[in-house]
């Protein structure tokens, strides 16, 4: 399965397992530095799901007239005094 394939949870979980090797600090330096290039790739596989869910996530709020409307996450509108 190629990198870009994974789904968040299980790219989530190998860079947990690599995470866990690197603070061990067991096995030589190449070795190593394939885990820490291979996590690198990892968490922008991440970043990479986490923006795309956090575009099509919508937030409802109320409206002042106590109605419902749909806002992107994060441009919630702030009442002005």
């Amino acid at each position: 399965m190629a990198k870009k394939e994974l789904k968040f949870e299980e790219a989530l979980g190998r860079l947990e397992e690599i995470l866990n090797r690197l603070e061990s600090g067991e096995g030589d330096l190449e070795a190593l530095l394939r885990d820490y290039e291979e996590g690198i790739a990892l968490v922008r596989i991440c970043n990479e799901r986490l923006e795309c869910a956090e575009q099509t996530v919508k937030m409802l709020q109320f409206t002042p007239e106590g109605g419902v409307t749909a806002v992107n996450f994060g441009e919630e509108e702030t009442e002005e005094s």
